[in-house]
């Protein structure tokens, strides 16, 4: 009955379809039948479940009450499993455990070189081997497990996560080997106590734990296998990372933000501070369980004043601070990748390692172990210490320069480190910034799972201590306000000058937020605010992030933002970067001039055109689909078809031509000789170039190809910012220029990116594009372009006038009739 009233009426049928018009009825009809089929045993099987439970319930018995219960519970988790908020729990929790456990392991490695440190104290030369080799075997361990099983841990891996969120499908960078290679080597790094750091892959890791998680929960609900939500949950997972590393929620979702989103859904809040929050708690309360809390705190808590945290006075020293901050950051970045660039236009170091790929990591290892050797020259820069301990003491409110040479630092704590009988804390604090600076900038070219973020976290605090005892020493009697006498309180400049340095290295502000939570104060928010931004607004009028910096070092397809303070983004238009030999199929081609354009070009869209004369851009095409018309058209089952037509053409012509005689042979033989139709995995495919030929001469049928009739246009006015904004918001890959519907150009990922880089390398110089002299010509080439444009649209639609066009078909009065 069905089918007889969607013959009757096609308007129903298209209706249902949602714009699939190329379709035919049988098929379609052969579709509905089958999802009917498909919901038929669906119901069964619900109708079965039913009836056993029903057969539970009628049972009466301890055993079947129990099992009622078990089924009841069954299908209220597969129904529940599927919902949002049990996911975050889940990646919550499981980043947290994690988490705790890369610190438990990073700890037992920390604590065996102190402990071989510390025994082998009557030998000088036995400690300098265990506190060189020990760190030398982690990190070859850590490149050479890496190296072997996923190449694609190596790194941060927020470079990656950034490409991924733009749209762009990095094979086996979210897989479970890599997130094997990413756990385990990133604890073997850390815990050979190299200036190294543990967020930047902790966002990487979240990012695998979410993917893999989608994968699983894929299992009880559908919405899991949708990509679009997937990269929503990616964003969400850098949240966690950074979450279940500093125990900050609010900092780790703003920084997963800042860091690693040009464009953030809204709808992603909520998951976001919900994970954070659940990944922080969890971190904490695991902390409680291993008595190394005594309740849930702050992870490096403070005690700054509260009542005069800071004087007006000292607005202008945290000002310096960021100012300088900025500068420090801008050159570390720099720094980094002047060092990757030397290693790769070395020929001969480059062909060296690229063989012995262990030897760069050990003989980095080699070099900064043997600099920071405690007996050595690490006993002017606190070598003792791990980079936690360093921060902790850091962030301390006593005034060491106030005591003079730091002899009279408590025995018990860790400021001992600081203390050298020859040099004051001045020259301690200086030689730690300094070198800490440049080994960590070439410490993170290894190829191992590392970070950044942590090191110049710690060189930001230090330098940020090393100001607040400058301006102890110039007040020694501190600030005076109300003849009341409020100290100088180094801490909170190591505070400030941490969150400034991370927050020029990074270009965030998010980074202030993690200063509140890690420390457990906000009462600084004022000189944390004004030093973050201003290292800010000096590194990102310098160099590009670091992240920004690794993306183009390891030349990923991704989109680089615009600075700020270019105006020439607003003078460049799209039509000065397109290119202007576009590739294109029109409506009324043949196979032969698919096949050319395959042979000829690697795109992966191409542009379908009304006529090669008019230009007319009707839509877009896929690669995949003009291989599969090509298929289709020169594949297997067409050459089959043409040897039964040739052969039935032969079998008529030689009947035709010859009597038939009676044969008097047995009929077993004449039965045992294979047909031509029955045996077709046996014919000889054929090799006459002329079917060929004539198979790509013919007309491309386009009716079963999927077609986008509307993809990504822009006109050629569009101006470079405009066009950026607009990549970035919807991830393209390309779009094509028009005018007046014509096709005259497409711009790429590729050309946008040379242009906005080329733009930037210019300083002090009026970049003026190839075409920007005929814009400025006068008014008179204006009005005249408009008038030819205003003639040629007339033209084009008294030309699509004429043109027959598809309507819909209407049903007549014979067939409301026979209705």
């Amino acid at each position: 009955m069905e089918l007889v009233l969607l013959s009757l009426n096609p308007f129903c049928m298209f209706f249902q379809m949602y714009g699939r018009y190329t379709q035919e009825l049988g098929a379609y009809a052969k579709e509905e039948a089958a999802r009917l089929r498909e919901e038929g045993v669906r119901r069964r099987s619900v109708t079965e479940r039913s009836r056993s439970l029903e057969l539970l319930e009628n049972d009466k018995g301890c055993c079947a009450k129990c099992r009622i219960c078990t089924v009841r519970c069954q299908k209220f988790l597969i129904s529940c499993v599927g919902e949002d908020w049990i996911f975050l729990i889940l990646l919550g929790l499981f980043m947290a455990l994690l988490s705790w456990l890369v610190d438990f392991g990073i700890g037992i490695c920390l604590q065996s070189q102190k402990w071989m440190y510390v025994n082998l104290e009557s030998n000088v030369f036995l400690q300098y081997l265990a506190w060189v080799t020990y760190p030398v075997v982690l990190i070859t361990f850590s490149a050479g497990f890496t190296q072997l099983l996923a190449p694609q841990a190596v790194g941060s891996g927020i470079p990656e996560i950034k490409t991924i969120l733009r749209g762009v499908v990095l094979k086996e960078c979210l897989t479970f080997k890599t997130f094997v290679a990413k756990v385990i080597g990133l604890t073997c790094a850390l815990g050979s106590g190299m200036p190294l750091g543990k967020e930047s892959p902790f966002v990487h890791i979240a990012s695998l734990g979410a993917a893999l998680l989608c994968k699983f929960m894929s299992l009880f609900g559908g919405i899991y296998e949708n990509e679009s939500r997937n990269i929503e949950l990616l964003s969400v997972a850098c949240a966690v990372g950074v979450s279940c590393v500093f125990a900050a929620p609010i900092g780790g979702l703003l920084f997963s933000i800042e860091a690693m989103s040009t464009f953030f859904t809204v709808r992603n809040y909520w998951r976001g501070f919900f994970a954070a929050t659940v990944t922080a708690f969890m971190y904490r309360v695991l902390a409680v369980w291993n008595r190394d809390e005594v309740t849930i705190t702050a992870l490096l808590p403070t005690n700054f004043r509260q009542d005069f945290p800071f004087d007006l006075q000292e607005l202008p020293a945290f000002a310096v601070l960021g100012i300088a901050s900025g500068l420090g950051g801008a050159l570390f970045v720099c720094l980094n990748r002047q060092i990757v660039q030397l290693i790769r236009n070395q020929k001969t170091i480059k062909k060296f390692l690229m063989k012995k790929r262990l030897l760069y990591p050990a003989l980095v290892t080699l070099l900064v172990s043997t600099i920071t050797f405690p007996p050595g020259f690490g006993q002017f820069m606190a070598a003792k210490l791990t980079q936690m301990e360093s921060l902790e003491t850091l962030l301390d409110n006593q005034t060491w320069s106030k005591q003079g040479i730091p002899e009279e630092f408590d025995s018990n704590s860790h400021s001992q480190a600081w203390k050298h009988p020859q040099v004051n804390v001045f020259v301690t604090l200086t030689l730690f910034v300094v070198m800490k600076f440049w080994m960590s900038a070439l410490a993170m070219t290894m190829p191992v799972p590392c970070g950044a973020f942590m090191p110049v976290f710690v060189i930001g605090a230090a330098f940020g201590r090393l100001v607040g005892e400058s301006m102890a020493a110039w007040f020694p009697d501190g600030v005076h306000s109300d003849g009341t006498i409020y100290p100088i309180e180094p801490g909170v400049y190591a505070a400030v000058g941490a969150a400034a340095l991370s927050g020029a290295v990074t270009h965030t502000v998010s980074t202030a937020v993690v200063v509140f939570e890690l420390t457990g104060q906000i009462s600084h928010i004022l000189p944390v605010m004004i030093a973050v931004i201003l290292a800010n607004a000096v590194a990102q009028s310098l160099q590009p992030s670091l992240y920004d910096s690794l993306i183009m070092i390891k030349k990923l397809p991704y989109l680089p933002e615009l600075g700020w303070g270019h105006h020439e983004y607003y003078n460049i238009r799209v039509e000065d970067i397109m290119i202007r030999d576009v590739m294109y199929i029109t409506l009324n081609c043949c196979y032969r001039d698919l096949h050319d354009v395959l042979l000829t070009g690697h795109l992966k869209t191409l542009a379908l055109l009304e006529s090669s004369e008019s230009m007319i851009l009707l839509g877009s095409i896929e690669r995949a689909q003009i291989q599969a018309l090509l298929s289709l058209q020169l594949g297997r089952p067409r050459r089959l078809k043409y040897l039964r037509d040739r052969a039935t053409a032969e079998k008529q012509e030689t009947s035709l031509s010859s009597t038939p005689t009676p044969s008097m042979k047995p009929l077993k033989p004449a039965l045992k000789r294979p047909s031509v139709v029955d045996c077709p995995t046996e014919i000889p495919m054929p090799t006459s170039k002329k079917w060929e030929e004539n198979q790509l001469d013919e007309q491309v049928n386009f009716d079963n190809c999927m077609i986008d009739p509307a993809p990504i246009q822009l006109v050629e006015n569009t101006s470079l910012h405009k066009t950026h904004t607009i990549f970035s918001l919807l991830g393209l890959d390309h779009a094509y220029v028009t005018s007046i519907g014509r096709l005259i150009g497409v711009v790429s990922l590729k050309e946008l990116q040379k242009a906005i880089e080329g733009s930037v390398a210019v300083k002090g110089v009026n970049v003026r594009p190839p075409l920007a002299s005929f814009r400025d010509s006068g008014t008179s080439g204006t009005i005249m372009n408009n008038e030819n444009k205003a003639r040629d649209l007339h033209k084009l639609w008294n030309r699509r006038k004429l043109m027959s066009l598809p309507q819909e078909h209407r049903a007549s009065d014979s067939d409301e009739k026979s209705k």
